[in-house]
């Protein structure tokens, strides 16, 4: 019998239950693995090699060498795990959240300095608020990605 998820209603959010945690095994292992010194420089020398030692799924792997960190959030990564990514490019967990959002480092910096997204709007899918998946994504970063895909 299937666990009640509510909190798979709340837009913008994944939860890293007990279902996610197996389903990223491998790739936060992956992960785990960044925070060896040789193992970075492997995995810059040649990713797609580096990440075909680990049992993890094609989608894992494509979501990876993407950089695109919500990608891996919905294969099973945890971002406390996948923040070794980030760090192993250079990147500020500030610059990884806000390439979460499409927003830039600037814009996201000032938008938790003035208190984060707002919850009126946010607290179920189907509501008008920032985080809701038909607003994705923001900020002028997205924005230009959104165009440049168009």
């Amino acid at each position: 019998m299937a666990l009640d998820k509510p909190y798979k209603d709340v837009p913008g959010t994944i939860i890293f239950d007990a279902d996610q945690s197996r389903k990223g095994y491998w790739l936060n292992q992956f992960c785990t693995s960044l925070m060896k010194a040789e193992n970075r420089a492997r995995f810059k020398a040649n990713e797609r090699a580096y990440l075909d030692e680990w049992p993890m799924t094609e989608e894992q792997k494509l979501a990876v060498m993407a950089r695109d960190l919500n990608w891996c959030m919905r294969t099973g990564g945890n971002i406390y795990f996948l923040a070794r990514i980030g760090a192993t490019d250079g990147l500020s967990f500030q610059q990884m959240a806000g390439s979460m959002t499409g927003m830039t480092e600037a814009e996201y910096r000032d938008m938790m300095i003035k208190g984060g997204r707002s919850a009126e709007g946010n607290r179920y899918l189907g509501e008008d608020g920032d985080a809701q998946p038909h607003r994705q994504p923001q900020g002028a970063a997205g924005q230009k990605n959104k165009q440049e895909g168009a």
